[in-house]
């Protein structure tokens, strides 16, 4: 796994990057439980609720309710989906200035997928900025720690394994 973390361009905001290369998995269905963000508060645990109110080809509307310990911030997101590749997720409504994340999955040949998150985050109040600015680079790292755990359990659970071989579940 690599991480970045820096501030975003001086604006008192939080930028991070995680990558992680899933060896024997294929892009497709990890874009699938990437944009299946419904199910995000099933395994992500600062999800407390994420409910599509609006969803049209490529582009869907969600409600989103996160916690970070007492603190629950709510907001609506904007969700882009670039299939197989990319899914951009964005938001200006309170508390967010800028809300910016990004999924990305590279296929590695003979290797599996490179997926990278991005994640982007100002906020309007200093005090909750400098709160997601000490927890960033562990929520960051935790959520894709969380979304690989959620893809090796979806793989390994079905009798032929639409995320990855017989092979990378030990069967």
């Amino acid at each position: 796994m690599r991480i970045v973390y820096r501030d975003a361009d001086g604006d008192g905001g939080s930028r991070q990057r995680v990558e992680r290369v899933l060896r024997g998995f294929r892009p497709e269905p990890l874009f699938d439980l990437a944009a299946d963000v419904e199910r995000y508060p099933e395994f992500l645990p600062w999800w407390i609720v994420a409910r599509v109110r609006r969803r049209d080809r490529k582009v869907y509307y969600t409600d989103q309710i996160l916690g970070l310990g007492p603190l629950r911030v709510k907001f609506g997101s904007k969700t882009v989906l670039h299939r197989p590749r990319r899914i951009d997720v964005t938001s200006d409504e309170a508390p967010f200035r800028r809300f910016n994340l990004s999924w990305i999955f590279e296929p590695i040949s003979g290797a599996g997928c490179r997926v990278s998150l991005l994640a982007e985050l100002v906020l309007r109040s200093p005090t909750l900025q400098r709160a997601v600015d000490w927890a960033m680079p562990q929520i960051v790292a935790d959520i894709v720690t969380a979304f690989e755990t959620r893809s090796r359990r979806l793989a390994c659970g079905t009798q032929t394994p639409p995320f990855a071989s017989r092979k990378r579940c030990g069967l």
